[in-house]
């Protein structure tokens, strides 16, 4: 068995309207949500095998903080220049790559790849958008990430910080 942590960035600032969109960093609200979400899941001893992220500054961002919350080393996280806006297709391609020594996987990317992925990778859809900072835990039945398909996913959890406590599906 696989479980893959999907992860959408914080909350990123627009107050430069002229920044390249690749450089957005967290607004306020982000740099207090992705603690906060961090803090959910330590609280259920989660600290996946491998933290991957879009190499883009709010998700690199988000990755970092809950990194350290988790007392992940920063040295250890993954960047691929692939998640930045990757389709659904494309994060599947991603995840078909992933090493097998890794059982545990943590991605954070974009939307509207990631809530599409999320939706094709489970048995039932489960949202129409996967907010800032949102956490989703897919179970996979599989024991080689090249196995996993469409909709062979069992949703363990979703949480995001709006949803308030410890959060359960």
């Amino acid at each position: 068995m696989k479980i893959l942590y999907l992860v959408r960035h914080a909350k990123s600032s627009w107050e430069d309207i002229f920044q390249d969109d690749f450089d957005r960093p967290l607004n306020e609200r982000g740099r207090k949500d992705a603690p906060r979400m961090a803090k959910r899941l330590k609280e259920r001893d989660i600290i996946p095998d491998l933290l991957l992220t879009s190499p883009a500054e709010r998700a690199l961002s988000t990755c970092m903080i809950m990194a350290e919350r988790a007392g992940y080393p920063s040295s250890s996280i993954l960047k691929d220049q692939r998640l930045y806006h990757a389709s659904d297709e494309q994060l599947l391609k991603i995840v078909h790559e992933l090493n097998d020594a890794s059982d545990e996987v943590m991605i954070f990317c974009h939307n509207p790849g990631l809530t599409e992925f999320v939706n094709r990778l489970v048995r039932e859809p489960l949202t129409d958008n996967v907010p800032t900072c949102g956490v989703v835990c897919i179970k996979l039945p599989v024991t080689s990430w090249k196995e996993v398909r469409w909709k062979n996913g069992d949703v363990r959890f979703y949480d995001y910080p709006k949803k308030g406590g410890k959060a359960g599906k």
